[in-house]
Order: C-alpha cells, then sequence, then structure tokens
C-alpha cells in the first residue's frame, strides 16, 4: 500500500492518458506534443512526457508540472479539487484521516467558518455602532429596503485597526486564517490590521449561499475623496472574482424561470434591481464576463440583458466581455440608460423608469448598429470606414451563418455599398481569439497572463548548456570546478552532481532511466528534481544541429564567464564609489587594482 494517496494516484494513471482526454497529443519521439491549451499559439510548444510523467509548455505560457497541476489549471480548480477528480478517476478511495486532504479540507472549513463570523460582526456593527447606524442611513436613503439589508447580509467595518482581527482571534482564529480569508493585511514593519475599515460590507456569496469573500464601500463625502471608493478581497482559496457573479446564488432559480439574466456591474445595484421586481440579476463586480463565468450562466439560460456602460468604439475589458459571450452563442440585449446613470440610481429614482428600459432594451446588434451611425457620417468615405471598423468584428462573431448574413445586408443597405464590398472586408477582420481553459478575458487577467516571468540572460544561457549536457554528456567535460561556481546555486549543484555521477558510472547521463532517477530522489532535493525533468524534457524536445553543437556550447560557457566578470566590474564600481565617500585611498588603490584586472581579462576574454 502507498504512504499517500498522491503516489498511488500517479501509479495508477498515466499523465498522457489524463491530459489526452482533455486535449490532442501527438506522438513525438518518445514524447507527446499538441497545441498549448493555456494560450494562443500556431506551432504545438505543450509536450507530455510519460517517462517522467510531467508536462511543460516551451512556448509563451511556460507552465508546467504534474497530472495535478494540470488538472488544477484545466479545471480551474484548488488542489483538494483535482485530487478529488484524479482519485475518481484511479479509483483510489480518499479517506478523512488522508493528511493531504485532511489538511486541505479543514483549511478551507476554516476560511468559510471567518468569512461567516467576519460577516456577522459586520452586520452587527451596521445595527448597533454609532457609525453603522450612520451606514444604515445612508443605505436605507439610497433605497434600500430594511428587509434587503438582512437578505443580503449587508453590514459595516468600524473604522479601526483591528475591530474585526482582535474579534476573529478571539474566537480561536490566527492572524494567517485572516489574511489567507482576505481580511487581513500585515505592514512593513510587521504590525496586522484590517483589511476593510469605515466602509458599508456587502459579502460575496458562491452558489451554495456560502460567503467567500466581502466587496467594502465608503459612503461619507470626505472619504470618496480621499481614499478608494471600493475595496474588494483579493483572491483566495475560497475566492476568485473571475468565478463568481454576486447575487447569482439568489437569482439562479429566477434566471431559469424567466429564461433570462440581468447583468448589472455593482452591489448595490444587484439589490436595488432585484428589489424593484428583477429578482434574475446577477453582478459581474466591475470586471469583464469571463469564460469561466459565462459557463456558468449558461447552464440557466443563453438570454443575457446588460446594464452596462458600453463604449463600442473602445477595446475595453467590458465590450471584450460581451464580444466573448457573443462568440459563445449567447442573446445579447443591452438596456440603454440615460448618460452618467446606474440602474439602482434609476430604481431609487422610479422603479416603472427601470422596468421601461429592460421592455425597451436592444439586442446587441441594433445597439452597436445605431451607436456606430451614431458616431460617424456613413455618407462620407471616413464615416464609411470607421462605421465599419467598429461593426464588422461584431457581425464575424456571430455563429449562426443565416443571422450574419442578414447584418451583411443590412450593414450594406445602410452603407450604400455593395455586399460583395462588405463580404470582401469581412475576410480580412481578424477572429476573436477562441477561448482557452484558466485564461479569463478581464483586465487584470490579461494583464497576469502578459506578465510572465521573462528569464534572464543567465538563466537561458544556463538552460542551453544543460540541454547540450543532456543531449551529449562528454560536454560535461568541459567545465571546470572554478566555473561550475559561475553558475547559480541550483545549476551548480545539478553540475557537481553530474560530475560525480560520470567519475563513478561508465553510463551516461539519462534521467528517464529508472536506475538514475531513483539515484536521484535519494541524492537530491525534490526541488532540484523537477528542475533536472524539466531540463530532460527540453533536452528532448529541442532541435539541435550536434555538429556545431560543441562550438555552441563553448560559446554559452563563454558568455556564462564574460556576465560573472561583468557582474564583478559591477560590483567593484559600487565599493570604489562607496570607498571614495568614506575617502579610504588604501581601499580605493586595493580596488582600482582588482577592478583593472577584472577588465583586462574581459577584454582578453572577449577577444578570443
Amino acid at each position: 500500500m502507498q504512504d499517500s494517496p498522491i503516489d498511488e494516484i500517479k501509479e495508477r494513471l498515466d499523465i498522457v492518458e489524463v491530459i489526452g482526454s482533455y486535449i490532442k497529443l501527438q506522438k513525438a519521439g518518445a514524447n507527446y506534443r499538441a497545441l498549448c491549451p493555456f494560450h494562443l499559439e500556431k506551432k504545438p510548444s505543450f509536450f507530455v512526457s510519460p517517462a517522467r510523467q510531467i508536462w511543460h509548455c516551451f512556448g509563451g505560457c511556460s507552465e508546467g508540472g504534474d497530472i495535478f497541476r494540470f488538472v488544477m489549471k484545466i479545471e480551474g480548480v484548488e488542489f483538494g479539487d483535482a485530487l478529488r477528480i484524479l482519485a475518481q478517476k484511479a479509483g483510489v478511495e480518499l479517506k478523512r484521516q488522508t493528511p493531504e486532504y485532511k489538511k486541505w479540507q479543514t483549511e478551507r472549513n476554516r476560511l468559510y467558518e471567518v468569512c461567516d463570523l467576519a460577516t456577522r460582526f459586520f452586520e452587527k456593527q451596521l445595527e448597533e455602532s454609532k457609525t453603522g447606524k450612520e451606514a444604515k442611513k445612508y443605505l436605507l436613503d439610497r433605497g434600500i429596503k430594511e428587509e434587503s439589508i438582512k437578505k443580503w447580509r449587508v453590514g459595516y467595518a468600524p473604522d479601526v485597526w483591528q475591530g474585526l482581527a482582535d474579534f476573529l482571534t478571539s474566537r480561536g482564529y490566527g492572524q494567517e486564517e485572516i489574511k489567507k480569508a482576505g481580511l487581513g493585511l500585515s505592514s512593513e514593519k510587521g504590525s496586522f490590521y484590517d483589511r476593510f475599515r469605515g466602509r458599508i460590507i456587502f459579502p460575496v456569496f458562491d452558489l451554495n449561499s456560502q460567503v467567500v469573500g466581502f466587496g467594502g464601500r465608503v459612503f461619507k463625502e470626505k472619504d470618496k475623496k480621499e481614499i478608494a471608493k471600493y475595496v474588494n478581497t483579493p483572491n483566495t482559496l475560497l475566492y476568485d472574482k473571475s468565478r463568481v457573479l454576486y447575487g447569482l446564488d439568489k437569482a439562479k432559480g429566477e434566471i431559469r424561470k424567466r429564461d433570462s439574466c440581468i447583468l448589472v456591474e455593482g452591489y448595490t445595484d444587484v439589490i436595488m434591481v432585484s428589489q424593484a421586481g428583477n429578482a434574475n440579476v446577477a453582478a459581474t463586480s466591475g470586471t469583464a464576463l469571463t469564460p469561466y463565468q459565462l459557463k456558468i450562466l449558461k447552464r440557466y439560460s443563453e438570454n443575457l440583458l446588460t446594464a452596462f456602460d458600453m463604449d463600442v468604439a473602445g477595446d475595453t475589458a467590458t465590450k471584450r466581455g460581451i464580444d466573448l459571450a457573443q462568440a459563445r452563442g449567447f442573446n445579447i440585449k443591452v438596456i440603454t440608460m440615460p448618460s452618467g446613470s446606474d440602474p439602482a440610481d434609476i430604481v431609487s429614482k422610479n422603479p416603472k423608469d427601470w422596468e421601461k428600459l429592460v421592455g425597451e432594451a436592444k439586442s446587441i446588434l441594433n445597439f452597436y448598429f445605431k451607436t456606430a451611425f451614431a458616431l460617424s457620417d456613413p455618407k462620407t468615405p471616413e464615416g464609411k470606414r470607421e462605421i465599419s471598423k467598429i461593426l464588422l468584428p461584431v457581425i464575424k462573431r456571430i455563429p449562426n451563418k443565416i443571422e450574419q448574413a442578414f447584418w451583411i445586408q443590412e450593414l450594406a443597405k445602410k452603407l450604400e455599398v455593395k455586399e460583395e464590398s462588405i463580404e470582401e472586408e469581412l475576410k480580412k477582420t481578424k477572429d476573436l481569439p477562441p477561448v482557452y481553459f484558466g485564461l479569463e478575458e478581464d483586465s487584470e487577467r490579461k494583464e497576469n497572463s502578459s506578465a510572465v516571468r521573462q528569464k534572464s540572460r543567465q538563466e537561458l544561457l544556463e538552460e542551453q548548456i544543460m540541454t547540450f549536457i543532456l543531449k551529449s554528456p562528454e560536454n560535461l567535460d568541459l567545465i571546470t570546478e572554478k566555473e561550475i561556481s559561475f553558475f547559480s546555486p541550483q545549476i551548480s549543484q545539478i553540475l557537481r552532481y553530474f560530475k560525480k555521477t560520470q567519475d563513478s558510472s561508465t553510463t551516461t547521463i539519462s534521467f528517464s532511466d529508472p536506475k538514475q532517477i531513483k539515484a536521484l530522489k535519494k541524492n537530491l532535493p525534490l526541488e532540484l528534481i523537477d528542475l533536472i525533468n524539466y531540463l530532460s524534457l527540453k533536452a528532448e524536445v529541442e532541435e539541435l544541429d550536434l555538429e556545431d553543437a560543441k562550438e555552441e556550447f563553448k560559446n554559452c560557457l563563454k558568455e556564462i564567464k564574460i556576465l560573472e566578470i561583468k557582474n564583478k566590474l559591477d560590483k567593484f564600481s559600487q565599493d570604489i564609489k562607496k570607498a571614495e565617500e568614506e575617502k579610504d585611498s588604501q581601499k580605493i588603490k586595493k580596488l582600482l587594482g582588482e577592478f583593472n584586472t577584472s577588465s583586462k581579462s574581459l577584454r582578453d576574454l572577449e577577444a578570443t
């Protein structure tokens, strides 16, 4: 019997079969390859190694890991959920006493408890504290009824540094748990304080109506000028804003019954619209619609009515979310609101005005057409070009070809041009990129996905050298012990292990060999084994001209030495500057001598 269900699952399941059930894999030598499911690419850079039971993308996203990491990424779940999914596939029973499962389950349950206790704390503050009563009056004055405040569990966070933290710690919850729930922060000096202070609090619920996060809104006029209007829970083990729609737990039954969902942007919008009789309402909480949210919504209805501030001529996050919904086959209507008004404002003034606007909602195409033609003159060539620039991408995204043909005809008629011309331009219009697992279209995720850490020149050179060694182990003889010290600590340790292995054995380095893998596990820490597995897979999939490999290897090694000397020269420069400030002439003389010696070494090396 295995010591861990993780090991048992890995032994029972083949990574190729599991990943192959999600994406199409093609044999590539000893490995398998595919288009990466986590970023947009045309040439396959995603590889799976059956020997090592790992996967890695050598393209734009650089993601990689084991079978668990893949399921977490592609399903968009935490480790505990991936564990359950794979245990079911493997026929492994997860018992309560399993350390991994118990730890994960306990942590989630504790965070649910923290969030619920915090909600009760905020509710009590709204009802009983002096400022809380002012906050409640503000809500009532805005038109939110007493029963709605209770239904949505609206509260107030006192304007003190540790009000909630003290309450939660008194109930037996540690600072780390409070922080993991998104409710506490640590300063640079180490002090711990509440994330939400002096704000009206809106708890955010999951589909099971459990509190998973919070939104805090200022209500005093002076605060609105001095601090951010909203503060929200960051992503936590329980909460991910790209997967949650505020109010959907209460609205899902009504959405199914009415076969439509009204989408708004804010917490008060949801509460006021629901209060006015449209209980089929949910909010994106200030983000664009994401593939995850759309996938959930599609369970209940394919008809969306949006009450967003839409800029049809811009490339806003909101517009990208609507484009995504359109491409996924949703029927979208736009509720056009007076400029500067949001649904909560309209409902609070006159609920019947809101009903009228909902009744007059235009289809997304009608809305785009009306807006685009209002922005430019369709009689001028420039106007025709600007209008078509807005409308052609929208028309191209229509999945139904008959519907698409109707709007092509409509645009040709309004612009007074031939349909053939519209169709010709439509062919030149770029398609909306397909929806990839794990990628969101909201601005934050897009920003994060483009912010993949760039490897330094040193890291790239080290990886290239390791690739040469793993392809041709004799290259290891070209590196001296002194040169090994020029590498990063991790690569230095691996190189020394390789040298030792080579000295004590006649076999070549091949870490797909079970005996060598066993030796690895015995002699090296897990993080280095993971790095060797990654480098070994890279060596297998990378195409190198072995005739020129030795020369290129020497060039990479030379560049590593050059970088080492340049780093030394930078350090000498800093030390010389410091010695000059301290007026230490003896130290300056010594450092200048070392600087000149290193400079000469650099010139000699670059000349070879």
